[in-house]
């Protein structure tokens, strides 16, 4: 094994990977990154240029001596919501796997990092499909702080114990990666079955009638 597979956790999003290439060879997923709160950010920067484009003309021609002196923190704001736009923009995942080298590799890539881990297939022991305990995080209004939930988790586990998360979302969704994954590794793919039995129960409590 090269590198740390703790440089692989979540906090507690959910990535969702997709395939962007799929060969008898090599297998290829690909995480997009946080779209929705990058093109959040942006979309609140493009709105405020039309306030901070006269604000630094303003503060051009005259300073900050004049009117819009005290509206200096309006062009600081579009800066610092470019910058989280374009941070979270860079944000990258990916899982390749190579039948030809029986190599697995994850790569986390970011505007400041690059961290990368591979594994042999004969380090692998097999892949799982359980529950993770996720914090929700911190307490608003007088809600109680620290709370976790389950939330399926996709983890490839290896001979000596250690684990590296693969991917978190919905239980379908993980289901179909984990048969994609362990079929090109040639592990099993082991299902905690306290997690079907939770989904069963959320099932029957949905489409049971009112």
């Amino acid at each position: 094994m090269i590198g740390d597979p703790s440089q692989f956790e979540a906090i507690g999003n959910r990535l969702g990977f997709g395939v962007v290439e799929e060969t008898p060879e090599k297998l290829k997923l690909h995480w997009q990154g946080p779209r929705f709160p990058a093109f959040l950010c942006l979309g609140i920067a493009l709105l405020l240029l039309f306030v901070s484009v006269p604000i630094v003309q303003a503060l051009l021609l005259r300073g900050f001596v004049g009117p819009a002196g005290s509206l200096w923190y309006f062009p600081l704001m579009n800066l610092v919501l470019f910058g989280i736009a374009f941070f979270l923009l860079t944000q990258r995942r990916m899982i390749e796997v190579n039948s030809t080298s029986n190599e697995l590799t994850l790569r986390r890539l970011s505007l400041y990092r690059s961290t990368t881990l591979k594994v042999s297939f004969d380090e692998i022991k097999h892949v799982s499909l359980s529950n993770d305990d996720v914090y929700s995080g911190f307490a608003i209004g007088g809600s109680t702080a620290a709370q976790s939930f389950p939330i399926p988790a996709l983890r490839l586990i290896f001979s000596d114990g250690e684990n590296v998360l693969l991917d978190r979302s919905s239980l379908r969704r993980l289901r179909d990666l984990g048969k994609l994954v362990s079929g090109r590794l040639a592990k099993p793919l082991e299902v905690d079955p306290l997690l079907l039995h939770d989904s069963l129960s959320t099932n029957s409590q949905q489409t049971r009638p009112a």
